[in-house]
């Protein structure tokens, strides 16, 4: 969910709304530390907190305190197992933010630059009056964080860059399966009748001769997904994508033999072993053996959402060993 999106739009059809935050968990909960939704005063809502009973009750408080224009921030929390009898058992502390229409010119703004990625932001929180954020610099990866007065949050989603090479039947269900996440996606194709006339809003058309020349661009740590319609071409891209080291992810879709003929080929043009073991060929989860383009697009979307938590795990544990001075063992 934008959020800032949702409370921008909620603010211009209603005199306020609640912004939800989940600010603190321990043990098993339903979502995590700064997941969020936007209630209306009728019940209506964006984002999720993790459904079920807490929800239900947050969204009712929610109401509750719109209805009694209670501006400001609320903190409450819940037991998951004695207070609402959600098998989780965990605890959660929930912030609920009663955010007046007055404020929907800051709305506009914080949604403007959600747009373009993760931004941060602190306020002073006094009590009945409005949070007032002002945009700043501080140190993520600390979603958000409440000390003597000062909230600070972090918004928006870091994008991963893919370039998706095909715009066959496989590449359009890809193209389509990879709308709603975390992917900014350069979709490359040497045909241009084949790209459809609208696109996700995620999703940039691009028309090469020759897509071998669009690797260069793909930024470091970028994801690389190869299915064209023409097995030389499938080669050559990745062939350019393994010669750089930088990459967070080279696939190429095919059969195992596909992949033996494409090694055997590769290692005679000279890429070493070493380059070889990060080509992704065949491509998706295992256990999946569907032709059909839309579960083998689900497939090939699901990994990519493995590597790139196993990326966002690994960058948290250098983050946390940095901060701790622990020197590597």
């Amino acid at each position: 969910m934008n959020v800032w999106q949702a409370v921008s739009h909620a603010l211009s059809v209603g005199k306020s709304c609640a912004l939800v935050t989940i600010s603190q968990v321990r043990g098993s909960a339903p979502r995590e530390v700064g997941a969020r939704m936007v209630v209306h005063a009728d019940g209506h809502f964006s984002g999720t907190i993790g459904g079920g009973q807490l929800e239900y009750d947050v969204i009712h408080q929610a109401q509750t305190l719109m209805a009694k224009e209670a501006i400001g921030l609320h903190a409450t929390s819940f037991s998951l197992g004695p207070d609402l009898g959600q098998c989780c058992g965990g605890w959660v502390e929930v912030y609920i933010e009663i955010v007046p229409r007055v404020f929907i010119g800051l709305a506009n703004k914080l949604e403007a630059l959600e747009q373009r990625g993760p931004f941060s932001t602190q306020a002073q929180i006094r009590e009945g009056e409005p949070v007032l954020r002002e945009v700043t610099q501080w140190a993520p990866p600390r979603v958000l964080n409440l000390e003597k007065g000062v909230l600070k949050e972090q918004f928006g989603q870091a994008f991963s860059q893919l370039f998706l090479f095909g715009a066959g039947h496989v590449g359009r269900s890809m193209m389509l399966a990879l709308a709603p996440l975390p992917f900014k996606v350069q979709w490359v194709d040497n045909r241009r009748d084949l790209f459809p006339a609208h696109v996700p809003s995620n999703v940039s058309c691009i028309h090469l001769n020759d897509p071998v020349n669009a690797i260069a661009s793909v930024p470091a740590d970028g994801y690389v997904v190869v299915m064209t319609h023409d097995h030389a071409l499938d080669q050559r891209l990745a062939d350019a994508a393994l010669r750089r080291n930088d990459l967070a992810y080279v696939g190429m879709i095919g059969s195992k033999t596909k992949r033996a003929r494409a090694l055997s080929r590769l290692r005679s043009a000279g890429l070493t072993d070493e380059q070889l073991e990060r080509l992704v060929c065949p491509i998706g989860i295992p256990g999946i053996s569907s032709k059909q383009p839309a579960q083998i697009a689900a497939s090939v979307v699901a990994q990519l959402l493995q590597v790139a938590d196993q990326k966002q795990s690994k960058e948290r544990s250098n983050f946390a060993l940095a901060k701790s001075g622990t020197p590597d063992q």
